[in-house]
């Protein structure tokens, strides 16, 4: 991948990371063996995970929310299905073990301080400089060390639809028609729905 392509995705995470260097490997996958960047809905990209890894797919295929294929399943997987319409060839891409490196005790240690908050100035340098470098391994790693990549049989997500919009006849937002939940026969969104169910 282009050093230049690298930056742009770097830019739109905002930070370079293990993660998002893990998202790009999976993107260059799913962009070789499922095809290019997703223009319509050509190309679908279910995500078991809301990590930085998404971003990436979803910067370098083109698969996005608003287009409705970019699929969330809070599995808490670095798992990625990609799926082709056309033909219904799908790839299932799993992080595996070693994918991360050795484990590393004191990056462990930078990174709790990081996340507490209680690193200091040179730490959260030390961390962000460490952490690059993990990425970049990332970014040169034989695909083999970093996934496993199955063919699976999986169909392919319904397109995205355009629905009516519907008032919550309790806050008065507008609401999906395919989200709204009836109490009492009134229209309600489902926050309302759930602030009336939990009060019964």
């Amino acid at each position: 991948m282009r050093e230049e392509t690298i930056k742009e995705i770097e830019g739109f995470h905002g930070h370079m990371c293990p993660g998002l260097a893990m998202g790009i490997r999976a993107a260059e996958i799913a962009l070789d063996r499922v095809g290019k960047h997703a223009v319509d809905e050509e190309v679908v990209a279910v995500v078991e995970t809301d990590m930085c890894a998404v971003d990436a797919i979803q910067y370098l295929t083109g698969c996005t929310f608003g287009k409705g294929n970019l699929i969330h399943r809070d599995y808490g997987k670095n798992a990625f299905t990609f799926i082709r319409r056309s033909d219904g060839k799908s790839l299932r891409v799993v992080t595996t073990p070693q994918a991360w490196g050795e484990p590393d005790s004191e990056h462990a240690k930078l990174f709790a301080k990081v996340r507490e908050g209680q690193a200091t100035p040179e730490e959260k340098e030390k961390f962000r400089t460490n952490h690059a470098a993990r990425a970049r391994e990332i970014l040169s790693a034989p695909i083999d060390r970093l996934f496993e990549v199955k063919e699976v049989d999986v169909l392919a997500p319904k397109k995205a639809r355009i629905h009516t919009s519907l008032a919550c006849e309790d806050c008065g937002e507008m609401v999906m028609e395919t989200r709204v939940r009836k109490f009492g026969g009134r229209n309600l969104c489902i926050p309302c729905f759930d602030k009336l169910e939990t009060r019964q």
